[in-house]
């Protein structure tokens, strides 16, 4: 019992570490989608440039991610004997990959960067450049925490 609370609870300190690099990096280039009254996620999204809407994202920021990280953390019991098992390429390709492909881009959620996005959403919300610019915060989160989690979880 107690090596899964170490797993889940180290592999939602690498979530968190991963979310918050990936989505610092990217944000970088894609401020333009997320603030502004103008901006593509005004319909959808809160604006991140009115404070009390960066205070309310920011109370609940640290406690959702704890959850997200925990659930994903959870569905990975099963599978810990044989990812140990696996040499660190493996494992990196495994997590990295399970990020990157479920959680993200088939992801049965409708977003700029989704299969159901391109399938869903209005053309003005899946150009090639949002979808990059989106879809590229996944690669950066995947990579980091397929590495970290290969290295520190097993």
């Amino acid at each position: 019992m107690m090596e899964y609370i170490i797993f889940s609870a180290l592999f939602i300190v690498l979530h968190i570490i991963s979310y918050y690099t990936a989505g610092a990096i990217n944000y970088r280039f894609t401020k333009d989608i997320y603030t502004g009254e103008d901006s593509l996620s005004t319909y959808f999204l809160r604006d991140t440039s009115k404070k009390e809407e960066a205070l309310r994202i920011n109370k609940l920021l640290i406690p959702g991610q704890i959850i997200r990280g925990l659930l994903m953390s959870v569905v990975l019991y099963p599978l810990l004997g044989p990812l140990g098992e696996l040499s660190f390429v493996l494992r990196f390709a495994f997590l990295g990959g399970i990020m990157l492909i479920y959680a993200d881009f088939a992801s049965a959620i409708p977003f700029c960067n989704t299969i159901e996005g391109l399938i869903y959403m209005k053309k003005r919300f899946v150009t090639r450049d949002i979808f990059l610019k989106i879809g590229s915060e996944a690669v950066i989160y995947s990579v980091l925490f397929g590495l970290l989690s290969s290295y520190f979880l097993f």
